[in-house]
């Protein structure tokens, strides 16, 4: 058993998963989540899991309100939507329950945190597996794939090290000395199939099965990545590719070198439903803001162009307002941008 204490503040799809398989790994392991009767079944009579189709049943420490945590924890992993943060964050930090921070939510969020708990005190981290909320008490892993994680200074610490032991308890972890990098790589994950999944209501591999919504993926993914170069950012590997070799702007054989690409990384998430779409499905406002926005702000920063991520912000925000559903048909819509 790792000698560390865990709070885990957001208890949803990835949150609850990372509490329930860390539980008995470490030291100590806490839950934090708004939602009342999600936190109360966690508790009694526990978390039900399905880890990849085994299913499993965790009872968890869990708590709806800060108040009746037992800190000081050694590190607080933030897997909660953007809208969300500064009032979960807030409490937490004006109590001193927590020494480390670690930002493993979507989108660029990092500076938002940092700014809530102090950068000196946070550590940055992205998720590549992935995991579905089936309801108050029930979560389901559905893929696998790494966490990395990194200080954004690119030094690491024995705290970082710590971090990694305890998230090795969930699933494999990388250090980088480049996070930065790693943290666009994913936004190119998110903005290309989680955003697109989203707006289409697919599965990441049913998008790259419909030539159409493959030819729509490719293009915000080359949007994103022409941003992330504007920036001067090294991109890291991310699904197990290189982030360049699903740009594909060459001939056949950078062709092939894209097929090859998507092969791969759906090995790893093709099972992925976007967590967007997940909050779609539940009336929730998504993070479209911090995934496609934050593309489409960066790249009016450099300069870039960025018209498919635009449009798809546009179709997400409709479809929040209940003006429009996710459906196939966003294809034909993307499709004349690219």
């Amino acid at each position: 058993m790792i000698d560390t204490s865990v709070l885990v503040v957001g208890a949803g799809a990835i949150g609850g998963v990372t509490a329930a398989k860390m539980a008995g790994g470490v030291e100590k392991v806490s839950v934090l989540d708004a939602d009342t009767e999600h936190a109360e079944r966690m508790r009694d009579p526990g978390l039900d899991v399905s880890v990849l189709g085994e299913e499993q049943r965790v009872a968890l420490d869990a708590y709806a309100a800060p108040e009746g945590l037992d800190g000081p924890f050694d590190f607080a992993l933030v897997t909660l939507k953007a809208p969300h943060l500064e009032a979960a964050l807030a409490p937490i930090v004006e109590r001193g329950l927590v020494r480390t921070f670690v930002s493993l939510g979507n989108g660029l969020v990092q500076e938002r945190i940092a700014s809530i708990v102090g950068a000196g005190d946070l550590i940055w981290g992205t998720v590549e597996w992935g995991a579905t909320n089936l309801g108050p008490g029930r979560l389901a892993q559905t893929t696998r794939a790494p966490f990395v994680i990194g200080e954004p200074d690119g030094e690491t610490r024995d705290r970082t090290r710590l971090l990694a032991e305890a998230l090795g308890t969930v699933e494999d972890v990388r250090l980088t000395e480049n996070i930065r990098g790693q943290v666009w790589s994913k936004l190119l994950v998110n903005s290309s199939f989680s955003g697109l999944g989203a707006v289409s209501g697919l599965l990441y591999r049913e998008v790259m099965e419909d030539p159409e919504g493959r030819e729509v993926a490719l293009a915000l993914w080359r949007e994103g990545y022409d941003v992330g170069m504007a920036q001067g950012l090294r991109l890291e590997k991310v699904l197990g590719v290189e982030a360049e070799s699903l740009v594909g702007r060459g001939g056949p054989e950078d062709r092939e070198r894209v097929e090859e690409a998507i092969e791969a990384a759906m090995g790893y998430a093709g099972a992925t439903k976007a967590s967007m779409l997940q909050d779609l499905e539940r009336g929730l406002k998504t993070e479209v803001d911090v995934i496609n926005g934050a593309v489409v702000d960066r790249g009016r920063e450099h300069g870039v162009e960025t018209p498919v991520n635009e449009r798809v912000v546009e179709l997400m925000h409709a479809m929040e307002r209940g003006d429009r559903r996710p459906g196939r048909d966003v294809f034909g819509d993307l499709r004349r941008l690219t």
